[in-house]
């Protein structure tokens, strides 16, 4: 095989079909032939970031600093949002050409559209193995407001018992606390989840639903879903998981490896896998959704309606009310496509080099203070937050955008109480200031890495660092 140059594909003989049938070829005027045979081409070629680099939308386009000279961005703020892939602009673009009302309609491009609607929702299944025979998918705006569904179809009384954590995004906490009776398991001094604590809440508590995220966006840890999955059902309750943070970083399969392991709901959004254009979905058992309905409604989830009474269309449809989004759900197909091409191995282990390289590089600059976990990361993704000591995480987020374009996030995530105990303030200490004008809430930065970073970037996230810290 010939020789691979960085910032290319692999393409060769017989190789440009495998790059057309996996949607790359959109990116043809970005890519060099070498010499290679079709087989294992894409797969090879991906082990290179460049690689990948050219298929991001924006990437080099530039953005003027204080001092009015131009630098192209250096994103780490992939946790918040992703960019657009270019074969999803692409595919966007080209569908809206055939855009035509989902659903209803006889005309050719409603059929046409109609059915990329549909084969998106088996692509959702399909790619957290869901059994489409059992489940269904329906099409929701982001995780939030697909929580915010299920809470309001699943919560039948006011006491419902749901348990959740404290690590858990605010989307996963206030829709339950606003609807029934919540219960919390606790997490250890490094942030990880108690399981001894979520086994002793299920004892102790008639638990109906047990929600929880896959990955806590603060720290990255992965938890073990699908053992606590087995826990639940051992006492009669459901699962959903809060999917946004792992869709685009690790394979997810709703199955599990064994009896009791299935995850009944996952809910993800499609602006965490690339895809930035509105849309998310909820994948869960056709049976129990057909026995319920969300607050949401409208046009499109009924049969027929009568003055007084209506008959209502059977899940997925009851929980779509009104206009569908069809860029965005035909954006988030195709960045499904794309990221199973790529292989979600392949991005687990470019996140576990960027992860310990930042991590070992923040730990060597003076007055960083990193939490989480520093020492065993395999069971974390690409997220990893830290603070320089006597400065506020607003005003280092600021100086990485104006010394060198770097992007990242501060504060608390929308993820509160997990943030609060990773800093070790008591719950106390927040309530007495709270309500207070003016109080500056204690948070963090966050560094959310993407599969496009690469060294390069991280060596320019360092210094950058590096030269704030000596400054303070």
């Amino acid at each position: 095989m010939g020789e691979v140059t960085r910032r290319s594909f692999l393409l060769g003989v017989g190789a440009v079909g495998v790059a057309a049938a996996s949607g790359l070829a959109g990116c043809a005027d970005d890519l060099v032939a070498v010499d290679a045979t079709p087989e294992g081409v894409l797969s090879e070629a991906l082990d290179f970031p460049d690689s990948i680099r050219s298929m991001i939308v924006g990437l080099d386009t530039q953005v003027e600093l204080p001092d009015g000279s131009l630098a192209s961005q250096v994103n780490f703020d992939n946790g918040a949002v992703t960019p657009p892939l270019k074969p999803v602009f692409d595919e966007v673009n080209d569908q809206l050409h055939l855009f035509g009302s989902i659903g209803s309609g006889k005309s050719q491009k409603t059929v046409h559209s109609t059915k990329m609607y549909e084969d998106a929702r088996l692509a959702v299944m399909r790619y957290v193995n869901a059994d489409p025979d059992l489940n269904t998918a329906f099409f929701v705006m982001n995780t939030t407001d697909g929580l915010n569904r299920l809470a309001t179809a699943l919560i039948t009384s006011p006491d419902d018992i749901v348990l959740t954590t404290r690590m858990e995004h605010n989307s996963n906490d206030l829709p339950w606390r606003q609807l029934c009776k919540v219960v919390y398991a606790e997490v250890d001094e490094k942030g990880r989840l108690r399981m001894d604590d979520i086994e002793r809440l299920l004892q102790e508590n008639e638990v109906k639903i047990v929600t929880i995220c896959a990955v806590t966006n603060v720290t990255g840890y992965v938890n073990d879903v699908h053992a606590i999955a087995k826990l639940a059902h051992d006492h009669g309750a459901q699962i959903i998981v809060d999917g946004a943070q792992i869709a685009g970083r690790r394979a997810f399969d709703m199955t599990g490896s064994g009896p009791g392991e299935n995850i009944d709901y996952f809910v993800f959004s499609a602006v965490k896998i690339y895809a930035p254009y509105g849309s998310g979905a909820v994948v869960g058992p056709l049976a129990v959704l057909n026995g319920h309905m969300t607050e949401f409604t409208g046009g499109g989830v009924s049969e027929v309606v009568s003055d007084y009474s209506a008959v209502l269309h059977d899940a997925p449809a009851r929980y779509e009310a009104g206009t569908a989004n069809f860029p965005g759900v035909i954006a988030m197909a195709k960045a499904i496509e794309l990221l199973e091409d790529i292989g979600l191995d392949y991005v687990e282990k470019h996140e576990q080099h960027l992860i310990r390289k930042i991590i070992d590089g923040l730990l060597e600059i003076p007055d960083v203070i990193v939490y989480g976990d520093t020492v065993n990361v395999s069971d974390r993704v690409g997220i990893i937050v830290f603070n320089i000591d006597g400065l506020s995480p607003d005003d280092t987020a600021q100086k990485l955008a104006d010394k060198a374009a770097v992007a990242v996030r501060q504060g608390q995530f929308a993820s509160h109480p997990y943030v609060f105990r990773m800093l070790g303030i008591p719950d106390e200490e927040i309530v007495a200031h709270m309500h207070e004008e003016g109080y500056v809430v204690p948070g963090v930065v966050r560094i959310s890495i993407g599969i496009y970073n690469n060294d390069e970037e991280v060596e320019i996230l360092l210094n950058t660092i590096k030269e704030i810290a000596a400054e303070v």
